[in-house]
């Protein structure tokens, strides 16, 4: 069994949660056919060309994972096209204020965290490249301010590794309708990495890496595939 967080360790209480989990299992097989599946395929080509891009890309990919920091991964898609160049060439001023014209939440930190992460550009892809499996994360978030364990995830996803769970808010809000999880609190990286595993668990389940199941919970919630 792979429920985290569930009080109700009664038997009847067990098979309700049970039955929830099994409905959502459906709902995912459900997805995987069709034209669902051949955008989330698309989506994960992409991501994968992302990894054998330029060193800017990449870094522009890192700078839009920053700014979803308690923000709208939407939003900071738009933010990341209308910004572009600028992330590796505006100062910290000049792109916190093109930063609050775009309209973000935190536009100085967050400028701050893109200029001061710039000294990776030309290694990062190289570093996450000799490093393996959970290393490549625990390196991002030691090392790169801006990112825990959902924005380093998140990054690590659009450069096309497979097997980290990207646990925003509305994958959460799905796992505690359909019973995976009862509670939310504190993502502190215990508590991550046991949702992690509870994902990865379902994901067994349906034949899906991590990067795939998280395409199609986002999509079950909100009708859209995005990065």
């Amino acid at each position: 069994m792979f429920l985290v967080g569930v009080r109700d360790r009664t038997r009847s209480g067990k098979d309700v949660v049970e039955s929830r989990v099994e409905t959502l299992l459906r709902s995912l097989r459900g997805l995987m056919k069709g034209e669902v599946k051949r955008a989330v395929d698309s989506r994960l080509k992409e991501f994968k060309r992302l990894r054998r891009g330029s060193n800017e890309e990449i870094f522009k990919e890192l700078c839009f994972c920053i700014l979803t920091a308690n923000f709208s991964a939407e939003r900071s898609a738009e933010i990341q096209r209308e910004v572009g160049q600028g992330f590796l060439t505006l100062g910290v001023a000049e792109l916190a204020e093109k930063l609050k014209k775009l309209g973000h939440r935190y536009p100085n930190v967050r400028a701050e965290y893109i200029v001061e992460a710039r000294k990776y550009v030309d290694s990062l892809g190289k570093t996450l490249g000799d490093l393996r499996g959970e290393e490549r994360r625990e390196w991002l978030v030691k090392n790169v301010r801006g990112l825990g364990y959902k924005e380093a995830s998140h990054f690590l996803r659009n450069m096309g590794f497979t097997d980290f769970a990207i646990l925003d808010f509305h994958v959460l809000d799905l796992l505690r309708e359909y019973g995976v999880i009862d509670r939310c609190g504190p993502l502190r990286k215990r508590r991550y990495l046991e949702i992690e595993n509870s994902l990865r668990k379902i994901g067994e389940k349906l034949g899906l890496n991590l990067a795939e199941l998280d395409l199609y919970l986002w999509y079950m919630k909100t009708g859209r595939i995005v990065k």
